[in-house]
């Protein structure tokens, strides 16, 4: 077995920090009692002199403009579970380890991603693109990877040898020993997990209990670890909260896109595709501003939900500043993942096509951008229905040799010499085909239609009226 460890240091700021590009000093406290303290700032605060266990009042001293927010352990915890959803796209053996740590199973994994190296790299890029910042260490056993990783440590240990060794030079803390132990430990200079190794094992299990023994053989793989995998949900629902009002569509932006990379890992991981998703913007003291995606088709695909989203935020206009961004999924589809050809193939004509149509949809609206289906009827103005787009046309019965440009009215022709004009003299190459329907509804018509051509060699297509002293009129244009 190998696992992945990664550990979220900086979790308590990031569900916030990460909503936004660059920050003004920011700081999550404890509580917002009297005993409330720092407990995790940002670079930005970092420079102003604000550290980790300071008072916030001695912290809003040093950076008048400081941003203080209280720690959100719920958030926390829903972002865990997002980020171990996303896993699973590289290996369905993810574990999570509260409070802040989440294991990746990834021996079978290897082969599939072109090895370790590969593996990691995209794992450490997904986890920027979600706005994390993760200490990430790999060994042969789960808490040896953790305990690396609390370490600060990026080791790639693939072998027992390599394992005793690396852990040898860790510092006992790793082990997450109750305050009373590790004073005792310290006491007796036990310094490193090498230190504590070479002190009698009987009397470290009289004095500190069987359980840190138990936990070095653990790491060492000399005892079994078994660790609960993570079942992603059956829907997707994700929140994000402001480190400060926003308005602007662009913060907004940014902060939803993180939402919907997100998304997009745990569609992969799932197998599955959103055709309908629901952003809420949530307000002081007012209900929430809700923009509902409705796509063509199911996709994954995090570039194109943010250029649909984007078009569909500027003709949002909120009532106020969001407070906090939450995103649901309404309606998911299967879809599995296909393999790319060298040339391009019907398949991604029709995925540009949709994205094309989502993306006009989200800047003109719903009811501005529509489909056409044919209908079972002879007259040409009548045998065709609007539909939503990318409604695949079902119906039979195409009438061939009719143009698919038809005027909005037909307009009537000139004659020269009893023959119809239309920038010249127009041949006839095809007809008479004879239209007379419509009496059941009151828009009867008697028609000879015809194939003509002028001298600019325009294909044309008109019909005359079978009343007496009938009229030509131009219909559509073949080309």
């Amino acid at each position: 077995m190998l696992w992945l460890a990664l550990r979220f240091a900086s979790l308590p700021l990031e569900v916030y920090a990460r909503a936004v590009r660059a920050s003004d000093p920011l700081a999550v406290v404890s509580s917002t009692g009297t005993q409330a303290e720092i407990v995790a700032c940002n670079d930005c605060a970092r420079r102003r002199g604000v550290k980790q266990g300071m008072p916030p009042a001695a912290a809003s001293a040093l950076a008048s403009d400081l941003q203080v927010v209280p720690r959100d352990v719920a958030a926390e915890s829903a972002a865990l579970e997002r980020i171990a959803a996303w896993a699973i796209q590289f290996t369905p053996a993810v574990s999570i380890a509260p409070p802040g740590e989440v294991l990746l199973e990834i021996a079978g994994s290897l082969a599939i991603f072109g090895g370790l190296k590969r593996l990691w790299r995209e794992v450490s890029e997904g986890l920027r693109a979600l706005g994390y910042a993760a200490t990430i260490a790999c060994a042969p056993t789960p808490l040896a990877a953790q305990w690396f990783a609390r370490a600060g440590s990026s080791v790639r240990l693939r072998n027992s040898d390599a394992l005793r060794a690396g852990l040898a030079e860790l510092p006992i803390e790793v082990m997450q020993p109750s305050p009373d132990a590790l004073g005792l430990l310290q006491n007796i200079g036990a310094r490193t997990l090498s230190d504590y190794l070479a002190l009698p094992r009987d009397g470290m299990a009289r004095r500190l209990g069987q359980a840190l023994l138990d936990d070095v053989d653990r790491a060492l793989g000399r005892l079994p670890d078994p660790r609960p995998f993570f079942t992603p949900p059956t829907f997707f629902k994700a929140s994000q909260p402001l480190p400060a009002p926003a308005q602007e569509a662009e913060m907004l932006l940014f902060a939803a896109r993180r939402l919907l990379v997100e998304l997009c890992g745990y569609l992969s991981a799932t197998a599955s595709g959103a055709q309908r998703l629901t952003f809420s913007f949530s307000h002081h003291g007012r209900e929430p501003t809700r923009v509902t995606l409705s796509l063509v088709s199911a996709t994954r695909d995090a570039d194109h939900l943010t250029n649909v989203l984007r078009e569909r935020l500027e003709r949002t206009a909120l009532p106020c500043p969001a407070t906090d961004i939450a995103l649901e999924s309404e309606l998911l589809l299967p879809l599995a993942s296909r393999n790319l050809s060298l040339l391009p193939d019907a398949g991604q004509d029709e995925e540009a096509a949709a994205q094309l149509i989502e993306r006009l949809r989200a800047r003109l609206g719903d009811e501005a951008v529509l489909g056409l289906k044919r209908f079972a009827d002879h007259r040409p103005e009548y045998a065709w229905r609007p539909c939503q787009p990318g409604n695949k046309d079902t119906s039979t019965g195409l009438v061939a040799g009719r143009p698919l440009w038809l005027l909005a009215q037909p307009r009537s022709l000139g004659e020269d010499a009893a023959a119809p004009c239309y920038d010249g003299r127009l041949t006839l190459l095809a007809g008479p085909e004879r239209i007379e329907a419509g009496w059941w509804d009151g828009h009867d018509i008697t028609r000879d239609y015809f194939v003509a051509s002028n001298p600019n060699e325009a294909l044309l297509w008109i019909y005359r009226e079978r009343d007496p002293g009938g009229r030509w009129f131009l219909h559509g244009f073949f080309a």
